[in-house]
């Protein structure tokens, strides 16, 4: 099969990001379909604008993308990428297209092509847009958010198949109409293998840092975004100073809030004491860097809506055998009260948060059986096992489509 593959912000594994596209690609070529890929250098790290990766065609619109952005210059790149996914997929041969959103406007080219070349849609909701994006006030327009639900109902609506990150997401789908036959639950993935790395490479990574060297290790990793609400993090440091001096937090990436949290952390004292960032780091040295962790985390604001979100961080944490912090509600938090895999604490308390770290760190036996728990839970989330369902999304979607076409 011929399929078109529509991401705008595809990484491979030499960059830094989720690489979820690029996994389930791959595989496609390996059972011998043909990808084209036509994604964005929004990161300004493609070899070129053409390239092979892994037997997958890529093709790279040089425009960037950062959350720092004001909301008229993401529109501006999101406009840029329809335009050009429009030019490079009317020249392309294929038989699906396959969407992957967020941005929602990823739809707009992706409906285009599809009745164009009267092929099959799967599309693939990350994040719930457009609730998202209201919900934290990045969409105030009553028309735009008008235009937003339109889109959303014309795209799921045109979809023979729906992939969903999470039960969440698909219960929410539900009472919105769709059918539950149209849905596909798949999680982001834990890609156990590549995680599986010698305890001596955490050590390596260890010995980088003076500040390091055997003192327990808090890790955040990703964008450093509003609606990640980090400040939550640099206010726990503060605390738990307080109780233990020796544990160190490290954030490793960027985004809207860098200058503030470093501002925030450096007015508390404890920046470059207790509480370090470093720049983003590629996917595939992120397996050193969480071997070197004592316990990962993934941070939101406190907000219904982030309740239903995949996020990499967490499976990437369980693929590396980590125990994973949070601090919102939703199937993340029951799952790691259910498995004991994870510490869940209270969103807006800092204080609190910050005792039951401390709690955990000194206790060396609950913590080594959540690694366990962690690793074990990783085995539900596997590539292998989520490639499988998404391909199978994708046969089922040609063949309803070649049906309803006879």
């Amino acid at each position: 099969m011929n399929i078109l593959y529509l991401h705008q912000y595809f990484n491979t594994p030499s960059m830094p990001g989720s690489t979820r596209s690029y996994e389930f690609a791959r595989r496609l070529v390996s059972r011998g379909d043909t990808v084209h890929m036509i994604t964005s250098d929004w990161q300004g790290r493609a070899p070129s604008r053409f390239s092979v990766e892994k037997g997958i065609f890529v093709y790279w619109l040089p425009v960037s993308y950062t959350n720092r952005m004001s909301n008229t210059q993401r529109v501006l790149t999101f406009i840029k990428f329809i335009l050009y996914t429009l030019k490079v997929g009317s020249k392309l041969k294929f038989d699906l297209v396959v969407a992957s959103s967020t941005p929602l406007t990823i739809a707009l080219p992706a409906l285009w092509l599809k009745y164009k070349e009267k092929v099959p849609l799967v599309f693939e909701v990350r994040d719930l847009w457009p609730q998202l994006p209201i919900a934290i006030g990045a969409i105030k327009s009553s028309v735009l958010i008008w235009l937003a639900y339109k889109i959303e109902k014309m795209v799921y609506h045109a979809s023979e198949k729906v992939v969903v990150l999470s039960k969440g997401m698909h219960v929410e789908l539900l009472k919105d109409g769709l059918p539950n036959k149209k849905l596909r639950t798949i999680t982001n993935l834990s890609d156990i293998e590549h995680f599986k790395v010698v305890s001596e490479e955490g050590q390596k990574f260890r010995q980088k840092f003076s500040w390091l060297a055997n003192r327990p290790m808090i890790v955040y990793t990703g964008a450093f975004g509003r609606i990640n609400g980090l400040s939550y993090l640099v206010e726990m440091a503060l605390e738990i100073k307080k109780l233990n001096r020796e544990v160190r937090f490290l954030l490793v990436g960027d985004g809207y809030e860098r200058d503030h949290l470093s501002y925030l952390a450096e007015k508390y004292g404890i920046l470059n004491q207790t509480f370090f960032i470093i720049d983003y780091l590629p996917k595939n040295e992120m397996p050193i860097l969480l071997s070197a962790a004592t316990i990962a985390t993934s941070f939101f604001i406190d907000l219904p809506e982030m309740e239903n979100n995949s996020a990499n961080k967490f499976f990437d944490a369980l693929a590396a055998g980590k125990p994973i912090m949070i601090n919102y509600g939703g199937w993340q938090a029951d799952l790691l009260r259910e498995t004991q895999a994870g510490l869940v604490v209270p969103a807006g308390d800092p204080q609190t948060a910050a005792a039951q770290l401390n709690t955990l760190i000194s206790d060396k036996v609950t913590l080594k059986k959540m690694c366990a728990a962690s690793k074990h839970l990783a085995t539900r989330f596997d590539v292998e096992t989520c490639f499988n369902l998404f391909a199978k999304s994708i046969d089922t979607a040609y063949d309803i489509h070649q049906g309803n076409a006879s």
